[in-house]
């Protein structure tokens, strides 16, 4: 069967577009009319009215740079939270958002959850067709919340999680933002002397006709590989990156690395916390919307990056199913700290998990935060320490010879 475009007139005398399969025009044409169209034009369709076909139905058509970034996904779900908050049905509060946004690869993303629902899908059905861009949690949550018929109130805890999880990142990525520029600029910086500075006190020291010292040696052995073989160094970088993201993928080495990270000091701590604080905080969201808390736990595990720490939460999910409770099965996996261990067996004991949850990660975040600032503080003057050790090596290397030359003359 041949596929044809067509234009088409409606009740209202509203042009349409639309493509069809038909085996002959005059059956496309008849096909046209039995859905309650006036045909004014069929042709055989090409593939851009296809893509014009499937915009205009609501599908995601266009092609836009990049995804959908969070801080648009925090303010859809405030602003729906917003307009449901303010009495309107969920399909209109959707269309005053399609309508508001600019062309964006979000706004075709609620036209497609539109159309879900007008064709009897619900909403959480329909965020879960776009898993790159709503997670499970994000979707589970907004199921128990259609469940529960508290839809506005789950999407502002939503929008707040998010938005919590975002000042998180911000924090961290901004406090690292000083160390690495440095490293950067130091980096560039040791280049330029080892390509460009060196190998002119090399040709005069050779002109002197004497024997360099070691270091002075290296220094320009260094520089000579720098110049010349720069693409092994690459290969060799390149090299080291690829395997490490390919034994990533393992479970097995996963695992160790992960173990190995935990016992680093300082970083093992911070791994720790981050993980405690984003436990807490996704469980207790979760469990406050109403999500049963096998769920919750399941999908609380995907959350977290360590994977000695996912399997401290499968031991809690097995546990849970065989009556146990959250608080001892942590306290055997000897990964979360004992003060939350406690909290949580409090909150469980007074039928508070879901609040003393959240106080728990509101402590974590803070001590996030500071475990942070620790670091930084005491990274940044070893950073200063090992470039001032480096660009003082090269200096003394470089004077090495000048003094070894003025030894000899002063001998003669």
């Amino acid at each position: 069967m041949a596929k044809f475009a067509y234009k088409a007139l409606n009740k209202d005398g509203k042009e349409v577009f639309g493509v069809l399969e038909a085996e002959s025009q005059a059956l496309a044409i008849n096909d046209v009319r039995s859905l309650g169209l006036y045909p004014t034009k069929v042709r055989e369709a090409r593939k851009s009215d296809e893509r014009r076909a499937r915009k205009e139905k609501g599908g995601i058509s266009e092609f836009y740079i990049g995804g959908v970034k969070s801080k648009q996904i925090v303010i859809m779900t405030r602003q729906l939270a917003t307009l449901i908050d303010a009495g309107l049905p969920l399909l209109r509060s959707l269309n005053v958002l399609i309508a508001q946004l600019k062309p964006c690869k979000m706004r075709d993303i609620l036209r497609e959850i539109a159309e879900d629902i007008k064709g009897g899908s619900t909403f959480s059905d329909g965020l879960a067709k776009h898993p790159k861009v709503f997670d499970r949690l994000f979707v589970n949550m907004v199921r128990a919340g259609e469940v529960g018929g508290l839809l506005e109130t789950v999407l502002n805890r939503l929008a707040m999680f998010m938005e919590r999880r975002q000042i998180l990142k911000r924090k961290v990525r901004g406090a690292l933002i000083y160390p690495i520029a440095v490293i950067v600029i130091a980096t560039g910086i040791v280049s330029f002397l080892l390509v460009r500075v060196v190998p002119v006190f090399a040709t005069v020291f050779e002109d002197f006709g004497k024997g360099l010292p070691a270091p002075t040696q290296f220094l320009v052995n260094a520089g000579n590989f720098m110049q010349y073989r720069w693409w092994l160094l690459l290969c060799i970088v390149s090299g080291i990156a690829i395997t490490i993201k390919l034994l990533g993928k393992s479970h097995t080495v996963k695992r160790v690395m992960d173990r190995v990270v935990l016992r680093v000091p300082l970083i093992g701590d911070l791994v720790i916390k981050v993980a405690v604080a984003r436990f807490a905080r996704t469980l207790g969201t979760l469990i406050t919307s109403g999500v049963p808390i096998l769920n919750a736990l399941k999908i609380t595990k995907e959350t977290i990056g360590n994977e000695v720490v996912q399997n401290a939460i499968q031991k809690v999910h097995d546990s849970i199913k065989e009556g146990d409770t959250i608080a001892d099965p942590l306290d055997q996996a000897k990964v979360f700290p004992a003060m939350v261990v406690n909290m949580i067996d409090v909150g469980e004991e007074t039928g508070s998990l879901d609040s003393m949850l959240m106080k728990v990660a509101d402590i974590y975040d803070a001590e996030v935060e500071a475990a942070v600032d620790a670091m930084l503080a005491l990274l940044e003057p070893i950073i200063i320490i090992v470039l001032g050790g480096i660009i003082g090596f090269i200096v003394v290397a470089l004077y090495l010879p000048i003094f070894s030359l003025g030894d000899a003359i002063s001998g003669s």
